[in-house]
C-alpha cells in the first residue's frame, strides 16, 4: 500500500527501529525491494534521487514504482531523495511520489529554510511528506579531512524544524555518500542531543559501508530512517560478475535471463539483511 513517511517513521521513532530507503532505479531493484519487504513483513521506503535521474528518468520509472507500491501488501513510501531543485520536487509530486526530500543543505542557512518551507507547504497539499537536511552530508570522496563544521548543529536543527514544518530531518554526524575509503567516525553524542531537541524522525544518509554496530548504535541514539544504495549496487554487480565468470557465451539469452535473476536475488538478500539489522522485520 502506498503511504508517506509519517505512516512508517512515527512508529519507528516511538519503538526505536529503523526503516530503510532503498533506491530503485530500475525494475530489478524494484522487484528485489518489494519482494524483500513482503517476505519479511517490513515497511519500506523506495524511490530515486535527483543525482540518479540520468540512469532512470522520473517520468519513465515513476509509474512502475508507484504502481508497485500501491499493490504491495506492506506499507511502501515512494520517496524522491535529495531533490536539489524546486521543479524536480514538484514533478515527483505530480507523478505520484508520496514523499520528497528537498536538499538545500548546500545553500545559505536562511535560504535553505525559506526554500524548504515552500516545498513543505505544497507537498502537504498533495498529502505528501517532506524530508529536509540541516548540516551537510558530503561524499566519501571528500576524504578524512572533510570539515566537521558541516555537521548538524543542535540549535539550527531546532530552528529549522520549527521554521519549515518538515516531517523528517536528515542529519550530518559523520557519514558520507558513496564507498568509504576509511572507517567513518560517527558523532553519536551529537546525534543524541539532536534527538532530544527535535520532535520529528531523524534520517541517516550515507549508510552503505557502515558496520553493523554503526547501524545499531545510530538507531539506538535516534535514527529512524536509513538510506542505502551503494551496498545494493555492489550485491547486484557481484552477482552479475559471478554469472559471467561461469557463462562466457554472452550471446545466450538464457545466460542473460539467469544473470538478471541472480542479480535480483542478490539485491533482495542484501535488502533483507539490512531490514533485519534495522529491526523493521515484522513491523508491517
Amino acid at each position: 500500500m502506498l503511504v508517506n513517511l509519517k505512516d512508517v517513521l512515527l512508529d519507528a521513532q516511538k519503538n526505536k527501529y529503523g526503516v530503510g530507503l532503498f533506491n530503485t532505479t530500475d525494475s530489478d531493484m524494484l522487484e528485489a525491494a518489494i519482494s524483500a519487504a513482503e517476505e519479511l513483513r517490513s515497511p519500506i521506503i523506495i524511490g530515486t534521487a535527483e543525482v540518479l535521474l540520468p540512469y532512470g528518468e522520473l517520468e519513465l520509472i515513476a509509474p512502475g514504482i508507484v504502481a508497485a507500491a500501491k499493490r504491495a501488501s506492506v506499507p511502501v513510501v515512494v520517496h524522491y531523495d535529495h531533490g536539489l531543485t524546486f521543479e524536480r520536487c514538484m514533478e515527483a509530486l505530480r507523478l505520484g511520489f508520496s514523499s520528497v526530500m528537498f536538499d538545500g543543505s548546500a545553500s545559505e542557512y536562511s535560504k535553505n529554510i525559506a526554500d524548504t518551507a515552500e516545498v513543505v507547504k505544497i507537498a502537504h497539499s498533495f498529502g505528501a511528506t517532506v524530508e529536509g537536511e540541516i548540516g551537510h552530508v558530503g561524499s566519501a570522496d571528500d576524504g578524512d579531512d572533510a570539515a566537521t563544521d558541516m555537521y548538524t548543529k543542535v540549535s539550527e536543527a531546532v530552528e529549522y524544524q520549527k521554521a519549515t514544518g518538515v516531517d523528517a530531518l536528515a542529519v550530518a554526524i559523520g557519514t558520507a555518500h558513496g564507498a568509504y575509503k576509511s572507517k567513518p567516525k560517527l558523532d553519536l553524542q551529537r546525534l543524541s542531543e539532536i534527538r532530544a531537541a527535535v520532535s520529528v524522525p531523524l534520517v541517516l544518509h550515507g549508510g552503505s559501508g557502515l558496520s553493523d554496530d554503526d547501524f545499531r548504535n545510530s538507531i539506538a541514539h535516534g535514527i529512524s530512517k536509513v538510506n542505502i544504495f551503494t551496498d545494493i549496487c555492489y550485491a547486484g554487480v557481484k552477482a552479475s560478475a559471478d554469472k559471467l565468470g561461469t557463462n562466457p557465451e554472452l550471446n545466450s539469452m538464457m545466460t542473460y535471463l539467469e544473470m538478471r535473476n541472480d542479480r535480483v536475488a542478490a539485491m533482495k538478500e542484501e535488502i533483507k539483511k539490512k531490514m533485519t539489522l534495522f529491526g523493521s522485520v515484522g513491523k508491517a
